[in-house]
């Protein structure tokens, strides 16, 4: 069964977190195998929660892009430095291939041979010089009996002629001494290997002459013009001579980049090398159609420009969330659970009851902790009477007295002590779209703007390098007190009229005052939207 990983937006704030943890669980409780994951670093409030209820933070998720290891290559296609070119060639053809990676000792990869250079070789190279095993001999001329007193071949090939009688070279490889005399001068003078063609049939004198002098032989029923066509085959494949270099891949390359790379050198086959060189077999380019997606559950977002890298590539199975719908979309139906509440972790909560399958106190303090932190404590214009319905069972299950531990978890957050500006802004920061035009919307909490205030110059300077360097519209950083339930507002000097158009302000002043304004999802990105919708 393959993996589900289960994971929130690319800013992870505590809903989203908790919220994939919780539903991880759940999956799993069905029967599934599931994953919480994390696209970026927590931020302190979240950190402050899982440290609290002992709950390890989940694994980091680079992208979901489809890898070389989820392509259907052809894994373990190779062949040993030591197989015999015929050996190799009869594979290739077998396996319907253009050429193979060559391995040595533990598959450690040593080079690539093709069907051409083979063909290549055996056109070009005349030598008569043998440097094999016996074995690769043997199979190459499809013996019917051998004596094998050596395990490997090294010599001059020669064919059997009458002066080989007086023969004192015991180096040679003899093909067809066929006759009697020949046959008994060479064992005799204890020659290198004697090849036998046509199947001939040794006498019990001649096999007792054989053992006695320790001599290899090999029958073949071949003749001896095959024999001289093909023995240069026994040779082994590291023998050819080949291209110097091959165009590795490894598993965890992107087939993306993969696509590039064939495109641009326009090679049928690359091996597939791990970075500790070891061969894992060879990707064709015509493979490359045939592979498995990651599967994913998205949790508190469903729009691609929030979630994970490579989202397009993936397989999304289900999406649990409570914002409105953005322009995700998939190749098949899914599951799809979307409710208008404050927080998803309320939503989550009622996918365990239709289930029913019993919380986890740690469970349950966790889903608490996403509602409480969503809603800020039911001060959100987005908290419904369900959030709070949900909190108090929640409450119930885990003992956790709402109120205190309510403002205990949002003060937890709050700190931005050795974080530049942009790092603030960037703690919490959403992109959206409206027609042609980008927004960013940068939101943190605090329990006193003075530490913004007195550097709102600074905040001013990233706000307007990170609107000219990402070609936003609009970028704005609202600054919300949890303890009045207000918000600051700080943006980029070119969203002024903007600004003032979405909140009917006039001659708007930077840290202006945003009375009863908390919610992202209500009270901010709506407004602006609207705005530039119209520009």
């Amino acid at each position: 069964m393959e993996v589900i990983y289960v994971f929130g937006h690319k800013k992870p704030d505590t809903d989203a977190v908790c919220g994939s943890i919780a539903l991880s669980y759940l999956k799993n409780q069905m029967g599934l195998k599931t994953e919480p994951r994390i696209l970026s670093e927590i931020n302190l409030e979240t950190a402050y929660v899982l440290d609290k209820f002992k709950v390890p933070v989940p694994k980091y998720l680079n992208d979901v892009k489809t890898q070389i290891k989820d392509v259907k290559y052809k894994k373990n296609y190779f062949v040993k430095e030591n197989e015999s070119i015929y050996a190799t060639y009869n594979y290739m053809t077998e396996k319907d291939v253009t050429g193979l990676p060559i391995v040595g000792s533990k598959n450690k990869f040593l080079g690539y041979v093709s069907l051409k250079e083979i063909a290549k070789e055996l056109i070009i190279t005349s030598s008569n010089v043998l440097d094999t095993s016996f074995d690769n001999l043997a199979i190459t001329l499809n013996a019917s009996s051998v004596f094998k007193h050596n395990n490997f071949v090294v010599g001059s090939v020669i064919v059997s002629h009458e002066n080989l009688i007086n023969n004192e070279d015991k180096d040679l490889i003899v093909i067809g001494a066929n006759q009697k005399e020949i046959l008994n001068a060479l064992i005799k003078n204890k020659v290198k290997l004697i090849i036998l063609t046509k199947n001939r049939i040794l006498t019990e004198e001649e096999k007792s002459l054989i053992n006695k002098h320790n001599v290899s032989v090999i029958i073949t029923p071949y003749d001896i013009n095959k024999v001289v066509k093909i023995i240069n085959l026994s040779n082994p494949i590291k023998s050819i001579q080949r291209a110097s270099t091959a165009i590795c891949i490894e598993p965890n390359d992107y087939l993306s980049d993969f696509i590039e790379i064939s495109n641009r050198y326009k090679h049928t086959n690359y091996p597939v090398v791990s970075s500790k060189g070891i061969c894992e077999g060879m990707l064709r380019v015509i493979d490359t159609s045939e592979y498995i997606k990651k599967n994913v559950i998205l949790v508190d977002h469903n729009d691609p420009s929030q979630s994970v890298d490579g989202i397009s590539e993936a397989n999304i199975i289900e999406i649990v969330d409570h914002h409105n719908i953005g322009n995700i979309s998939t190749s098949s139906p899914i599951n799809f659970r979307n409710m208008s509440v404050g927080s998803v972790n309320t939503v989550i909560y009622y996918l365990f009851l239709e289930q029913s399958i019993k919380i986890p106190e740690k469970i349950a303090a966790l889903m608490l902790s996403g509602i409480l932190s969503d809603t800020l404590l039911f001060a959100s214009p987005t908290t419904t009477d369900t959030d709070k319905e949900v909190a108090e069972k929640l409450s119930k299950i885990t003992g956790i007295n709402i109120s205190e531990y309510g403002l205990e978890l949002l003060t937890s957050g709050v700190s931005i002590e050795g974080l530049t500006e942009e790092e603030v802004i960037y703690k919490d920061f959403k992109t959206y779209t409206a027609g042609d035009h980008r927004v960013g919307v940068a939101q943190v909490f605090t329990t006193s703007f003075l530490d913004y205030k007195k550097n709102i110059k600074k905040y001013i300077e990233a706000l307007n390098n990170i609107s000219t360097n990402n070609n936003y519209k609009v970028v704005c950083l609202f600054v919300t007190d949890i303890l009045n339930n207000d918000s600051y507002l700080i943006y980029n000097e070119s969203a002024k009229k903007y600004i003032e158009d979405a909140y009917g302000i006039f001659n708007l002043t930077q840290g202006h005052l945003l009375k009863g304004v908390v919610s992202r999802k209500k009270q901010m990105v709506p407004l602006i939207l609207e705005v530039i919708e119209k520009v």
